[in-house]
């Protein structure tokens, strides 16, 4: 995927190194976005240390190093440890510096009384990050200036496309984007166990089901026509393809997505007002 290219050279540090930070310092750095040595982060665990520094990211030995030692600190800790780890690096944050948080449920508001920062972008990408398809959506804050915004699009293109929305949308953006890739693995599970079911190989089944899942994706984005347009080209009269849709219809198959997108909504929404 070609990446959007960084308005100017800038550190990036991470508080924070799991999987997510992983993914996108690793995207970061093969895309070109940055050079490898102007990303830094710490960890106590060894092997988390070895991992970042296998694709050349500096490791220091404290989070309140990697503020001082960054222009954008991107904060990916659990949310639940946010408030307590934005509240001891308060002291070493400065105006320059811009706080990017991609922890679910923690408002902008928040993150800038706790941080004490006003220059804050949110950000919620998902886990197809971790093979460069993450679909991230990111929200400004008032004092976040131009380039702030030009060079976090430009992390988060390293790793997949990006849309920007109002913070009111985040809990629903969750709920779709964050949780969705849950509901297509059970999908492609569900599709392979079918055909087992109707007689193929077990050897055989996942790779069909996850590539058919992946060129139906493909080509929704690629032909920019709407799905239904496409299923219907799909569905011949009396054919096959109609007779396994009146089975999903049987099913409540769009109505049991659609209140799963919802229902993961409302939980999102209820842990940040917790």
């Amino acid at each position: 995927m070609a990446a959007v290219a960084a308005p100017d050279a800038f550190n990036l540090g991470f508080i924070g190194a799991g999987n997510m930070a992983e993914s996108i310092s690793s995207g970061v750095a093969k895309s070109g976005v940055l050079p490898p040595a102007s990303i830094r982060t710490t960890h106590r665990r060894t092997d988390r240390r070895l991992v970042f520094q296998s694709f050349g990211v500096k490791i220091l030995e404290t989070n309140a190093q990697v503020v001082d030692d960054s222009d954008i600190i991107i904060l990916s800790v659990k949310p639940q440890i946010v408030k307590k780890v934005l509240l001891e690096l308060k002291p070493f944050f400065s105006e320059e510096k811009v706080l990017v948080s991609i922890a679910a449920g923690i408002k902008l508001k928040d993150l800038q009384e706790w941080s004490g920062q006003r220059r804050i972008i949110r950000v919620m990408p998902n886990t197809p990050a971790t093979v460069g398809q993450a679909a991230s959506v990111m929200c400004v804050g008032e004092m976040a200036t131009k380039k702030d915004e030009e060079r976090v699009t430009s992390l988060f293109g390293a790793i997949g496309k990006v849309w920007t929305a109002d913070e009111k949308y985040f809990d629903a953006v969750t709920g779709l984007s964050g949780s969705g890739p849950a509901y297509v693995y059970r999908a492609i599970e569900a599709l392979a166990d079918g055909g087992v079911a109707a007689g193929l190989p077990r050897d055989l089944v996942l790779g069909l089901a996850s590539q058919t899942v992946l060129g139906a994706a493909a080509t929704v984005n690629l032909t920019g026509k709407h799905p239904g347009q496409l299923k219907d080209a799909v569905t011949s009269p009396a054919g096959t393809t109609v007779a396994g849709i009146q089975e999903l219809e049987r099913g409540a198959f769009r109505g049991t997505l659609m209140n799963a997108v919802v229902a993961a909504t409302k939980r999102c929404r209820e842990l940040s007002q917790t």
